[in-house]
């Protein structure tokens, strides 16, 4: 069945994007961001997440994520050889800890594979990737004043292309969203548009968490080979 929805959806992807009338990208932007947190609560957002990461040919990882906003906190766990490998960064302070005693030898901290630059790039990553839309007006962010729509599987989508500063990040962005619904339903990045290298990521079982919607399910595909790399489970803790 998946192998099968993966072909319609590869013969009915379209690259050509067709420019919307009246609304611009800024406006359906506020109007997604009103869909996905009516009451502004990613800015004050507070919660203890798991995410289960399935991967082909390999164990699952279970990742347990502690996220405060307002304290600027990012709390990252998961076992490594029976033993509770902890990172946590504090605005840009990163500690380590192995079964809650903190790694402050360098060398020791390198053996374990802790790294303040993975640390601060896994902080950015799953506070951007849970806090879309809303993350769209960060600083930084360019957003094209074109909305567009593109079809895919016979089915049309309103779309948001993004770009960045070269300071934040060098890839083209492209956020999917029902016209009905509004929900985000895939999104898509780039290194090299022209290359159609990067990764498409299919969005379902929408959560309401603290007030915010967020994708429960996000299964990751390369755009080149439409190869599936895995997909991560978002549950509660």
């Amino acid at each position: 069945m998946i192998n099968r929805f993966l072909l319609l959806f590869l013969c009915f992807f379209s690259f050509v994007a067709v420019s919307a009338q009246d609304v611009s990208a800024l406006d359906f932007l506020d109007t997604v961001i009103a869909r996905h947190d009516p009451d502004n609560n990613w800015e004050s957002f507070k919660g203890d997440l798991v995410v289960t990461m399935s991967t082909p040919n390999k164990e699952d990882r279970v990742t347990d994520l502690h996220i405060d906003l307002p304290s600027s906190t990012f709390i990252l766990s998961n076992v490594v050889k029976g033993k509770k490998h902890t990172t946590k960064v504090v605005k840009d302070s990163v500690s380590f800890f192995v079964d809650d005693n903190q790694i402050i030898d360098k060398e020791e901290q390198k053996t374990l594979r802790f790294n303040k630059e993975r640390a601060l790039f896994m902080r950015n990553y799953y506070t951007y990737l849970y806090g879309l839309p809303m993350k769209l007006k960060d600083n930084g962010t360019i957003v094209d004043p074109k909305l567009y729509s593109k079809k895919i599987n016979r089915k049309w989508y309103k779309v948001i292309k993004v770009t960045y500063d070269k300071e934040v990040g060098k890839d083209t962005w492209y956020f999917y969203f029902n016209p009905k619904s509004l929900d985000m339903e895939m999104y898509q990045f780039f290194h090299d548009e022209s290359k159609n290298d990067g990764e498409y990521i299919l969005l379902s079982n929408i959560e309401i968490i603290d007030g915010v919607r967020m994708p429960a399910v996000r299964a990751w595909y390369t755009n080149k080979e439409d190869k599936l790399l895995g997909t991560d489970v978002l549950t509660v803790k």
